[in-house]
């Protein structure tokens, strides 16, 4: 079992790691406009979403452009499918045993709430996909990572790194950042008034930009100093600790929803 302290540091590691991996996605798309041309990608079936496979073809032919394309498609595949499956075990486990039945769960029950939320989910996927199919897919690759950093970062930075992060900034963090990305996406030329929003030159884009993250992301962090700072209610020390460790190896929590 690994100490706090070993989990805390594969923490950051993996945090770096990730990040860097995102910022090389950077060079392909420098790549495709230098060895293939801006016309070119913009004249292709598919727009600026055929850019990685217009650049494999022009480095190594067809052989290379299958197997771009068969990573991409398998990758495609494994996100969806593992975004549904976690999506729909949290929806049975956390809201639907725990907070509607209470822990009164039949011993299939689960399993058969888990599998109408997949039905659910698929479904509410497909119609979101077909409001946004004449969007670039990085870009909604970003939007998604916007909304996700604007809820989840600043709990994880605040909960990694500050001591004095207590339960009412985690909450006022997570939902403040997550309101305030919807609503600004839903009020963003993403949604209005362009050839490629989801509403297609309908009405005006009261906010300008199409994605929230420079507003939402830092909201987020103020939002958790400030209901931080605000507590009234000192937390136990010993409580944080162990919330801690939790946090980090995952040890006892699924102990503590079982009781």
């Amino acid at each position: 079992m690994p100490t706090a302290k070993e989990a805390r540091r594969s923490v950051v590691w993996a945090i770096w790691l990730i990040g860097l991996f995102y910022l090389l996605t950077l060079v392909p798309g420098y790549g495709a406009g230098a060895l293939v041309g801006p016309d070119v990608i913009k004249a292709a079936s598919g727009g600026v979403n055929s850019a990685a496979p217009l650049l494999a073809q022009a480095l190594g032919g067809p052989l290379l452009l299958g197997f771009i394309s068969a990573v991409a498609f398998a990758t495609i595949l494994a996100v969806v499918a593992g975004l549904t499956i976690t999506a729909a075990a949290s929806f049975a486990h956390d809201i639907y045993a725990n907070v509607v039945k209470k822990g009164n769960v039949p011993p299939d029950g689960e399993v058969k709430v888990a599998r109408r939320t997949v039905i659910v989910i698929g479904i509410l996927a497909i119609v979101g996909g077909i409001g946004v199919q004449g969007q670039n897919v990085a870009f909604l690759v970003a939007l998604a990572f916007a909304v996700a950093a604007s809820a989840n970062l600043p709990t994880i930075i605040y909960s990694l790194f500050w001591r004095r992060f207590t339960t009412r900034g985690a909450v006022w963090s997570m939902y403040g950042g997550l309101a305030a990305a919807v609503i600004l996406i839903v009020l963003s030329p993403v949604f209005w008034g362009t050839e490629t929003s989801v509403f297609k030159n309908i009405g005006t884009a009261i906010w300008p930009l199409n994605n929230p993250g420079i507003v939402s992301i830092p909201l987020g962090f103020f939002l958790g100093w400030l209901g931080s700072v605000t507590s009234t209610r000192k937390e136990s020390p010993e409580k944080a600790a162990e919330m801690e460790v939790r946090s980090l190896t995952g040890y006892g929590a699924e102990k503590a929803v079982d009781h």
